[in-house]
């Protein structure tokens, strides 16, 4: 995968915040070496946040924010901040950009304490050196740099790169699950909801997984799926499927093979397993009229059939036997106050970084709302949650 294609989800997301005219935004764009953001005298140039992919060593693909100013003002100022202060969801590290012949104000300190509170890496940039008859030290936390005359960016790009340990507690898929040349089937349903002549990203994410922990990984539709288990010469180790078809996989994969979907493994992935399948007993709790909301990480045209808007409410409509008040969410959109729902189904996150998605679950965990995905609460409405986690160690003594 190369640098392009690396999904947002996958990356380091590093934020940049501050008030209006600390020169944030030229920061920005001397940091990326880039005109991503329009720079300019007047406050407030940055009206929406600005995302851009780049490479950052030692860390990798990252996703550079550009926030609008903290300190905004008026009904749209408002906003602006409310988006800036959502940034903050999903941000793994943050520089805070201010201008170093003015004192520290209200609006940064609160952004410091946000960045403590949320425990989010940071750093405060000094900008506008280029001002100042002396440069004062650089200390741990405080970074002294001119946007303009490009000084001391380099350093500044450093200094980033190490706020986060990628390799800390890093994350598997599946790989650690699995043994040295062990046989994977995974069905890959080729229907109209199927992005023509690709496969989706868990997929592509779970194959490449499987050829790094040495395991043969073999793709199949849930048409073919039988013969392929009646003639291989090997029996698999796991069937990983769409929970699509987790009914029709379940009935023609053999007790004695482990079985889970893409969904629930990128649950476990993102760091939200554990309260997805305790949430999933929620849905025999519901009743009639109660509100439900179904959020997907991505934006895509949802057609006939789609998951998300048709498949699950249909089927928590045939489960229960009961009438609910469905919602739908998209890409960046989340509710902020979760309070009138009843239950939260969100899908594997493939398109969200871990950090926001663990928010999320935290927002409803928080409101108590009970929280939980698309292939968890499938697996549960069809009686097989118990088998499609018991290869998972930490979540198989939840049932």
């Amino acid at each position: 995968m190369s640098l392009n294609d690396t999904p947002s989800g996958e990356r380091v997301h590093i934020g940049f915040f501050g008030r209006r005219n600390a020169g944030k935004s030229s920061v920005v764009n001397a940091f990326t070496n880039q005109e991503l953001a329009v720079v300019s005298d007047t406050a407030g140039t940055t009206t929406d946040p600005v995302y851009k992919s780049m490479e950052l060593l030692p860390m990798g693909p990252v996703m550079i924010i550009d926030t609008p100013g903290f300190d905004d003002v008026g009904e749209l100022g408002e906003l602006r901040v409310k988006k800036t202060k959502q940034v903050l969801n999903k941000t793994d590290c943050a520089v805070l950009v201010t201008d170093c012949t003015k004192s520290t104000d209200e609006c940064e300190t609160e952004l410091i304490a946000l960045f403590e509170k949320k425990k989010i890496p940071y750093i405060i940039v000094k900008n506008k050196i280029d001002l100042l008859d002396s440069v004062p030290q650089n200390t741990e936390k405080e970074f002294y740099v001119s946007a303009l005359e490009k000084t001391n960016i380099n350093g500044l790009r450093e200094l980033v790169a190490g706020l986060v340990d990628t390799n800390e507690n890093e994350r598997r898929l599946v790989g650690d699950l699995l043994s040295q040349n062990d046989t994977v089937v995974l069905v890959i349903p080729i229907d109209k909801a199927a992005p023509k002549g690709r496969l989706i990203l868990p997929q592509q994410q779970t194959i490449r997984d499987i050829l790094e922990a040495g395991a043969a990984a073999c793709t199949v539709r849930e048409t073919e799926l039988e013969f392929l288990l009646e003639n291989s010469i090997k029996k698999p180790a796991l069937v990983i499927t769409d929970s699509q078809v987790f009914g029709f996989v379940n009935k023609a994969v053999p007790s004695d093979i482990k079985l889970t979907s893409f969904s629930i493994l990128m649950a476990r992935y993102k760091g939200f397993l554990e309260t997805a399948v305790k949430g999933a007993a929620a849905i025999d709790r519901l009743q009639n009229g109660d509100k439900v909301l179904i959020s997907e990480g991505c934006t895509h045209h949802r057609q006939c059939g789609d998951i998300g808007s048709v498949k699950l409410p249909n089927l928590l409509g045939k489960y229960t036997g009961k009438e609910f008040k469905i919602e739908l969410t998209s890409g960046r959109e989340f509710p902020e106050d979760l309070s009138e729902y009843k239950l939260v189904i969100h899908c594997g996150g493939c398109m969200l970084n871990a950090r926001e998605m663990v928010y999320r679950m935290n927002s409803a965990v928080d409101a108590d709302v009970p929280f939980t995905n698309y292939g968890v609460a499938m697996a549960y409405m069809q009686g097989i949650l118990k088998r499609t986690i018991e290869m998972i160690p930490e979540v198989r003594e939840l049932l």
